[in-house]
C-alpha cells in the first residue's frame, strides 16, 4: 500500500521540526511506521568533508551508499529537485504507513500549518489544510491547536490517517 503524505508547513523557525519531533514518538507508540522527508529549499550538505563517502562523491560517484549495522544512508545526484511524491514512489513505498513531509507549501498533499501568531505568516497553496498549530488562538475554518497540545495533533492525524489494518 502506498503510504499517504502529510505536509507540515510554515515559515523558518516557526516550530515545524519541533512539532514533527514530538509527534513521531506518539504515532510510533500507536503502531505507525513513520517516515519523514525534509524539504531543504536552499540546498544541504550531509556528508562530512574528508570522510570516505565524501571522497567517493567528490571523485564523481553519482550515488554513494553507506551501510552499517542498523543504518543506511544514500547520497545521490538527481537531475532536478524531487517532489515528495517522487521520493515516496522511489524510496519509501512499503517502508512506512505515513510520510510526514516538512515543507512543500505549494504541494497538493494535506497540510498542518505551523505559525507563531498569524496565519498570513506563511503562503500556503494546494492541498487541504487540516489544522493550524500556533502559539496563539487563531480564527480559522479548520481546528487551531496549541503547539504544546501534542495529543490533539496526534488525534487529528490518526483521524485523517487511520492505522493500517495490520495494526488495528
Amino acid at each position: 500500500m502506498t503510504p499517504p503524505i502529510l505536509s507540515v508547513v510554515g515559515c523558518s523557525n516557526s516550530g515545524k521540526t519541533t512539532l514533527i519531533e514530538r509527534v513521531i514518538p506518539e504515532l510510533t507508540r500507536m503502531g505507525y511506521r513513520v517516515a519523514t522527508v525534509k524539504h531543504a529549499g536552499h540546498g544541504f550538505d550531509l556528508d562530512t568533508e574528508g570522510k570516505d563517502s565524501w571522497r567517493h562523491k567528490r571523485a564523481g560517484a553519482g550515488t554513494v551508499v553507506v551501510v552499517s549495522k542498523g543504518s543506511l544512508a544514500m547520497f545521490a545526484d538527481v537531475p532536478e529537485e524531487m517532489n515528495v511524491e517522487d521520493v515516496r514512489e522511489r524510496f519509501l513505498d512499503g517502508r512506512a504507513d505515513l510520510i510526514i513531509a516538512e515543507g512543500w507549501k505549494g504541494g497538493r498533499d494535506p497540510k498542518i500549518v505551523v505559525v507563531r501568531e498569524r496565519l498570513d505568516e506563511v503562503n500556503v497553496s494546494g492541498g487541504d489544510v487540516l489544522a493550524v498549530v500556533s502559539t496563539h488562538p487563531i480564527d480559522t475554518a479548520v481546528p487551531c491547536i496549541d503547539r504544546d497540545d501534542i495529543a490533539a495533533v496526534v488525534t487529528l492525524i490518526m483521524r485523517h490517517y487511520p492505522r493500517p489494518a495490520a495494526f488495528a
